[in-house]
């Protein structure tokens, strides 16, 4: 799997994530909404520690610096 969130994007989605949950489980807890919000919450988060976002690998978008081929370390 071939990284393509950069460092900036991946800040950006654990703070989306963090403010979802918030919504989800401090704001609207117990109703239909809030655990909505908590689940949609999953998504920008594993994404974001993942390095990797489907979406932008089906638009050919990458927003990250260097090369994705390496391995890991």
């Amino acid at each position: 799997m071939n990284k393509n969130i950069g460092i900036l994007d991946r800040i950006i989605r654990v703070v989306i994530a963090g403010i979802l949950l918030y919504l989800g489980l401090g704001i609207y807890v117990g109703s239909t909404l809030g655990i909505g919000l908590a689940i949609v919450s999953i998504i920008p988060l594993i994404t974001s520690l993942l390095g990797s976002c489907p979406m932008y690998s089906l638009l050919g978008v990458r927003t990250c610096q260097g090369n994705s081929q390496l391995p890991l370390k």
